[in-house]
């Protein structure tokens, strides 16, 4: 899954930022309000982190402007923890809202279950055939037993198991799966494909050739 982390603080944005990644996720980073709405409008991603506080464009703006054409989820991550600024931020558009100092581990299970929520699967779980997913453990087993798998490969069963019955092209696979400063449009994918496909069986993921990715399970 991609996230839009917009933070002006630099050592929070960078710590923030690696955290999230150790946790699988591909992420993208603006330390303005400015930057963070451009890239929160050109690019599709699974949720915005905003804080509130920012250069050049608050969060409240970037919020209003976001929500004029976009219903990507947003956890609003900020100092401000009067009761108004959570009605507020929840009343303009916002999904969820974290005030400072958070937890890691609660900021990171409220982004899954806004991602969950924003797709449709609003269980912790799924068993597709003998395959079981635990998307807040982020662990996989088949048959009953573990299957190991990388944090990336865990992101590409985890985007295909939440829109299952869906052919996902390769396109929106690199844009859901690595962050502007990664190289896309190379063999990775294909790697992950097969690796998913020697662990947890040949035809668990098809092939749409010409279209895409899909589990029809």
């Amino acid at each position: 899954m991609r996230l839009l982390l917009i933070e002006d603080e630099t050592e929070l944005l960078r710590s923030l930022a690696s955290a999230l990644r150790e946790d699988g996720f591909a992420v993208d980073t603006a330390s303005d309000g400015r930057d963070g709405l451009d890239k929160a409008l050109t690019a599709d991603y699974d949720a915005v982190v905003l804080d509130v506080m920012l250069p050049h464009l608050d969060g409240w703006e970037v919020l209003r402007r976001l929500r004029e054409s976009k219903r990507t989820p947003v956890l609003m991550l900020t100092a401000r923890d009067r009761t108004s600024d959570r009605v507020r931020g929840l009343d303009s558009g916002a999904d969820d809202y974290l005030v400072k100092p958070f937890d890691l581990a609660e900021l990171l299970a409220r982004l899954r279950a806004l991602i969950r929520r924003s797709t449709n699967q609003t269980a912790s779980q799924m068993e597709i055939g003998d395959v079981r997913l635990d998307f807040a453990a982020r662990r996989v087993s088949r048959a009953g037993e573990e299957i190991v798998l990388t944090a990336r490969q865990y992101s590409l069963l985890e985007y295909l198991a939440m829109h299952r019955g869906e052919v996902i092209t390769r396109t929106t696979l690199y844009e859901h799966l690595f962050d502007e400063n990664e190289s896309s449009f190379s063999n990775l994918l294909d790697v992950y494909v097969s690796n998913l496909r020697k662990k947890l069986g040949h035809h668990f993921i098809t092939t749409r050739r010409g279209h895409g990715y899909c589990i029809e399970i």
